[in-house]
Parts: structure tokens; sequence; C-alpha cells
């Protein structure tokens, strides 16, 4: 049985759930094929432990692919994220009360990361299935552009294609936001689009600014 590992965060900055999580958990076991299962785990939003529970994870699991996911605050469609750069500068403290600002993900790694996932064939099938989506062109630079950055670095030139996407807030706060049924669906498809899809489409997915 092959592993696609999807992984959410635990919440944070005050919030009572993280969506991303709250996704990700009700497609854990579900299959892509029959030799083909979703794991999901959590993960804790915080500088010194995230990069780490992940690699335990891909350890312990050896999954075939990784998506992590996370909170995007002010976004309204699922963001697939194309770029993770080396640097965290966090605005607000993590869980545990840490707020590294210009430090590096990895000193001396590379200044960015490519996703290895086929980000515009996925959105492309999201919004098919009538789901907001895009391709960003940041992952900020919190705990998500951390884990993202780190599961490049940690996967590179090993075969295993991954990378992360984020995901709106859930409705009843006045910021942008996504049904919780509707963030399922569309990770549902991303990952099957993801699985499936070895070599991205030729699409516009590039923003003015």
């Amino acid at each position: 049985m092959q592993t696609l590992l999807l992984t959410g965060f635990e919440p944070f900055d005050q919030d009572a759930v993280n969506p991303s999580w709250e996704a990700v958990r009700q497609l854990d076991g579900e299959r892509l094929a029959a030799d083909v299962q979703i794991v999901a785990r959590c993960l804790p939003c915080a500088f010194a432990t995230a990069p780490d529970c992940l690699a335990r994870l891909i350890a312990e699991l050896r999954p075939s692919m990784v998506i992590a996911t996370g909170l995007g605050p002010g976004r309204s469609d699922i963001s697939i994220e194309r770029v993770a750069i080396n640097i965290n500068d966090a605005r607000i403290p993590d869980n545990l009360g840490e707020q590294p600002v210009d430090t590096p993900v990895v000193p001396d790694g590379p200044a960015a990361y490519f996703t290895t996932l086929p980000a515009k064939a996925m959105v492309r099938t999201i919004r098919e299935a009538g789901i907001a989506a895009s391709v960003s062109q940041t992952a900020g630079t919190f705990v998500c552009n951390q884990v993202f950055y780190r599961l490049q670095h940690l996967l590179a030139g090993s075969g295993v294609r991954s990378g992360f996407i984020h995901v709106p807030r859930l409705p009843g706060t006045r910021e942008p936001s996504m049904a919780l049924a509707s963030q399922v669906e569309g990770l549902r498809v991303a990952v099957a689009v993801a699985w499936r899809t070895s070599v991205d489409i030729l699409d516009v997915g590039g923003q003015v600014s």
C-alpha cells in the first residue's frame, strides 16, 4: 500500500480551529486507488517543532507523496503554493511564543524551492469542480512557509513529489472564507490531480503585483 501524507496545522493566534486540519482530517483513510491511501496528520504551529514532526512522519510512513496544508488568513480561495523561501519573519509569535525575525529556515540552504506538484493542473481542475482556486507565488514567512521549505529541502532529489496548499478561513468572521465542505472537496480534487499528474500543464497563473 502506497501512502500520500496530507498534513494540516493545529489552531494558532487564539483561533479555536484551524480549517486546514479540519479539512484534511476528513480525508484520512480515503483511497486514491486500490493501492494508494491518504494518511492525514496534524502539525504543531511552532517553528521549533513543526519541521521535526514532519520529518518523523515521513520517516515513519515513507510516503510516496507529501502535501502540507495551512490556513491563509485573508485568502478567499484554495491557493496552491509555488515557491518556498529560505527565511523566517514572523509577524506574530507561534504557539510556543517564539517570533523569529529574518532568520534562515535552513542555514546555507538555497534561496528558494519550487513545488514539485502540478500546481496549474490542480488549480484548473479545482475550478472545474466549481471551487475557487489559484496559484500563489508566496507562502508567507510564518510556520507554513517554514514547513513548505523544509519539506522541499528534505525531499529534494528523492523522487517523492511534495508541496503546500493554503486554505481560507471558515465562515463566521469578517475575513474572506470558504465553507468546510468546499475546502474538503477542493483538497480531495487537488490531491487526486497531484497523484495522477506528473507533468504540469501550461496555463496562465501569474499575478501582476
